[in-house]
């Protein structure tokens, strides 16, 4: 089993960006996952396209059937795109929406430009973690994803984003999803 972190848009690192790395290396250290985690800057880190995303996580973070992937924000489509050609141990999806929210932006990425299938059919696990104060996305988009995907949705009221440096409450839900998963 392998995690991949896909995170949001934005650019800049991801080593020095809120939680990812923190994540990173408590998963690391729990010596649970037995081929890594992957936390790699991305192409395109502004815009976060489809064109350049997609490809980028077959070719060069190898992702496939035994790889969990823990999307944030706009990674979050795109593990969800992901999941839709490609079967996946699973998903754990952080601020997590199905629109482009009227965004240009967002719109550019080409996630939103069509309907969403197949992703429940190719992912063992859905775990989604959403805010009902996320200044970005209103609770109805998260709830859409997870009420379509029949997600385990852990709900949270004061998170915003998901913005911090660590992210506890992640790592522990990971840990179990591999206990389960090894339990199988």
């Amino acid at each position: 089993m392998k995690i991949v972190i896909i995170p949001g848009n934005g650019g800049g690192s991801v080593e020095s960006s809120i939680w990812y790395s923190w994540v990173r290396d408590a998963l690391v250290t729990d010596g649970r996952v037995n081929d890594g985690v992957l936390l790699r800057d991305m192409p395109d880190p502004v815009l976060a396209r489809e064109g350049y995303w997609l490809p980028f996580m077959r070719d060069e973070l190898a992702c496939d059937r035994n790889t969990i992937f823990v999307g944030h924000s706009s990674g979050a489509a795109a593990a969800m795109r992901y999941a839709e050609q490609s079967p996946v141990a699973g998903l754990v999806l952080v601020g997590a929406y199905p629109t482009d929210l009227d965004d240009p932006t967002e719109r550019q990425s080409g996630y939103f430009s069509r309907p969403w299938h197949h992703i429940r059919q190719n992912s063992q696990f859905i775990v989604q973690f959403g805010s009902t104060d996320d200044p970005y996305l209103p609770w109805h988009e998260q709830k859409a994803v997870a009420d379509a995907l029949g997600a385990d949705l852990r709900q949270f009221y004061n998170r915003g984003h998901f913005v911090d440096d660590e992210f506890p409450e992640l790592v522990l839900a990971i840990k179990e999803l591999l206990d389960h998963c090894k339990a199988k």
